[in-house]
């Protein structure tokens, strides 16, 4: 390519064009040496640098001249040709340059700019963060004074209290140093021991979260979250669940819960013992009532199917279908149920029972298992705990109809506890006929 040697002024900048049938021209300045003028044929012009360096040529984009005047072309240039000249590729510098831009904004950048930016990823992810669990980080920067207008708890005061998270956070990433963090670790566990585990938990996995990120890693303290495990008051291992002699009562005042999705919902939570979050999301989509099972999340492997057995149909055949949902919630954002815990607490409290979590009543159906005698291999399956064992691993492919054998055993066990007829299909055909989903 031939270059043409111009005087570039603004008059001829304005004027210059790419002659027809060529894709570009270029117009080197005669008075600073490597600037140029590049025109395409589409009538961009653009400032451009080039410059011979270690016995090949080099060249580089300035500016567009809607943004670059020929002064400030010509001084960019000169500074070009010096690194040229002194032997640095201005590529390499500029990169380097931009980077150490970059490194510097992030320091400056709070912590709590940077948690928005986490919170986004967990959304955005191929499984993307739970409802729950994002509602706990959005509560973890929380900003206090508003006042509490409903289940206000004696003792305890009628303001909202700061996130746990929000002082700590509230200064650029670059000043949040292990001293800081050891004092408010101190602090958090003085004032809630029990949450303070929780807490730490999800500010570690955060610092995590910015080490590996491009821009954020350059911007803290490495390792400012190390050491702290034996300071943390040590979990308590949970043993709630329903003894037999309690599922009377407990069937008793949940099926008087007033929100007949969220009284299904516990009912079934019980009778196939899942993690909360594996039974929510279910769709009318995943239940198939001609072979009597249903597909539902799990923990480990993203899907594992289920047994019906016949209460669960009749619990699910009696609820609306107000969306793609089974457990459908208008006030929730997902769409499915996400709280029940506030009705079941008030159903327990009502029957008079010990506090039982809503993981108590998963717990609740391996307990209650063992008194039909079923196999400790299939209570696991249905449960959706991982396989004991190599026999467990890889000799053992139960299939559905052997599962609800057995799922069909404990139900009926439960039920006879609390009271409850289990109804027979025949039965369920009769009196009701059960409304297939594909």
């Amino acid at each position: 390519m031939t270059f043409k040697k111009q005087n570039l002024i603004t008059s001829f900048i304005s004027k210059a064009s790419c002659p027809v049938g060529k894709s570009q021209e270029i117009f080197r300045d005669t008075q600073t040496e490597g600037l140029g003028l590049r025109v395409t044929a589409n009538g961009v012009k653009t400032f451009i640098f080039e410059s011979g360096f270690n016995g090949s040529s080099i060249r580089m984009t300035i500016g567009g001249v809607d943004t670059w005047t020929i002064d400030m072309a010509r001084k960019r240039a000169k500074a070009l040709k010096v690194l040229t000249d002194q032997g640095i590729d201005p590529r390499k510098e500029i990169a380097k340059t931009k980077a150490n831009q970059i490194i510097e904004r992030a320091k400056g950048v709070s912590g709590l700019d940077a948690w928005d930016d986490y919170i986004k990823w967990g959304k955005s992810r191929n499984e993307p963060w739970g409802e729950r669990h994002l509602q706990d980080h959005y509560l973890m920067v929380r900003v206090g004074g508003e006042m509490i207008t409903r289940g206000l708890k004696k003792g305890r005061s009628n303001i909202k209290q700061d996130g746990a998270l929000l002082n700590l956070l509230n200064q650029p990433l670059k000043n949040i140093s292990r001293l800081e963090i050891e004092k408010w670790l101190n602090q958090e566990i003085k004032l809630r021991p029990t949450r303070a585990r929780l807490e730490f938990a999800m500010l570690k996995a955060f610092f995590n979260w910015l080490g590996n990120h491009v821009t954020y890693s350059s911007a803290i303290q490495q390792g400012v979250c190390d050491g702290f495990q034996n300071d943390l008051p040590k979990a308590k291992a949970k043993d709630d669940a329903l003894e037999k002699e309690q599922l009377k009562l407990w069937f008793q005042h949940v099926n008087q819960i007033s929100n007949k999705t969220i009284s299904a919902y516990l009912q079934v939570l019980l009778l196939t013992g899942p993690r909360r979050n594996e039974l929510a999301p279910l769709k009318w989509s995943d239940i198939d009532l001609v072979w009597h099972k249903a597909t539902i999340k799990d923990k480990d492997s993203g899907t594992r199917q289920i047994s019906i057995t016949p209460y669960i149909a009749k619990l699910i055949n009696d609820l609306p279908r107000v969306s793609k949902y089974v457990f459908a919630s208008s006030r929730s954002v997902s769409g499915y149920v996400t709280e029940p815990t506030k009705a079941h607490n008030q159903a327990i409290k009502n029957a008079g029972l010990p506090h039982l979590s809503l993981h108590g009543v998963r717990r609740s159906f391996g307990t209650l298992a063992e008194w039909v005698e079923c196999p400790e291999g299939i209570t696991h399956q249905i449960m959706g705990h991982k396989p004991n064992g190599i026999a467990e691993k890889h000799y053992r492919r139960r299939p559905i109809d052997l599962l609800r054998m057995w799922h069909t055993k404990i139900e009926k066990f439960i039920l006879d506890e609390a009271g409850i007829v289990q109804p027979t299909w025949d039965e369920l055909k009769e009196k009701k006929k059960l409304r297939l989903v594909y």
